[in-house]
């Protein structure tokens, strides 16, 4: 299986220089910040978000090279990106992600809140920095977006009648919105036509949707190392998601342990037990192939590069996550 950093080798300097300014953005203001900015940003996460946006604003400039906005760019979306993350291990009262204690496991609920918020406005203004309103618009959409996506999933807990239509939505508002907007606005950025533009985003929404029922996947056939957070934690707090939802379907009695949130000793097990001898991990894992191989029909616009192929290995990758 490729490495995901090996991925990244056109953009790996530009990705190291950026987690050297986010640790310098974030935390020059006040030592907790910058104390929640070191952990944060050097948390061994994967950096997929910004590393889509620079390999896209290197496929699209061709031999001119990245500008400092498309830099900027990829930085913003990583702030965005790692304020969601604060705020719903908040929301969920998780300890651990990516095997690692969270900001509020670290800091405290108030401390991490903070942090989160700082965060989502320091975005805000790099962004209207960059002077370019219709990137201005993208990117707060996506704001609006993780702020619904996370609504809906508070809404939706232990909702058995939940639709794979609903759940691929807020799968979007909660993931793929993010990816698709600043895929597109890198290439707004580079001056590409609105039809490219277009494809970029629709890149973007498909491999985010791909990589969102992925790690839903992951929920359910990965060990607690691998995951970086306990086996069936969405299930166990009501997030029902694509496996459990194709379950349901099969497996009547499964309905009856969600009904009464796994109040019984067993109840979580057996629900996990159900969903693993359903066709629900096959039928999830068909999905996301699905939206992977529309991701990489929209990179036909783009003139072959290391950049361009780097995107295209992308869509494999995401799917090699769980195997």
């Amino acid at each position: 299986m490729t490495s995901v950093t090996s991925l990244f080798a056109p953009v790996e300097s530009d990705l190291s220089q950026m987690t050297d300014n986010l640790k310098q953005l974030v935390g020059a203001r006040h030592p907790i910040l910058y104390a929640a900015a070191e952990h944060l940003f050097g948390a061994g996460g994967k950096r997929v978000r910004p590393a889509i946006v620079l390999l896209i604003s290197k496929a699209t400039m061709a031999d001119s090279g990245l500008k400092p906005t498309h830099r900027r760019l990829a930085e913003i979306t990583e702030m965005i990106h790692t304020a969601s993350l604060v705020h719903d291990d908040v929301v969920d009262e998780a300890d651990v992600r990516r095997g690692v204690p969270t900001v509020h496991a670290s800091f405290g609920n108030r401390v991490a809140v903070l942090a989160g918020d700082f965060l989502f406005a320091q975005s805000s203004w790099y962004l209207a920095n960059l002077d370019n309103l219709e990137v201005v618009k993208l990117l707060s959409q996506v704001i609006m977006d993780l702020a619904e996506g996370e609504i809906q999933q508070g809404l939706n807990r232990f909702e058995s009648e939940l639709s794979i239509e609903a759940y691929l939505e807020k799968s979007y508002y909660k993931t793929a919105s993010l990816i698709a907007n600043s895929s597109k606005a890198a290439g707004v950025l580079s001056g590409v036509s609105e039809p490219v533009a277009m494809n970029l985003y629709n890149y973007g929404r498909h491999f985010g949707l791909a990589f969102q029922i992925v790690d839903d996947l992951l929920d359910f056939t990965s060990s607690m190392d691998a995951l970086g957070k306990p086996a069936g934690s969405d299930l166990q707090s009501g997030n029902l998601t694509a496996p459990v939802l194709y379950a349901l379907e099969e497996k009547p009695y499964l309905n009856v342990l969600i009904e009464r949130e796994f109040a019984q000793e067993t109840d979580l097990e057996q629900a996990i037990d159900l969903v693993l001898s359903s066709k629900g991990i096959q039928r999830s894992w068909d999905l996301a192939k699905h939206h992977a191989q529309l991701a990489a029909e929209h990179l036909s616009d783009l003139a072959p590069s290391a950049s361009r192929q780097a995107l295209h290995t992308l869509t494999e990758y995401v799917l090699s996550r769980g195997h």
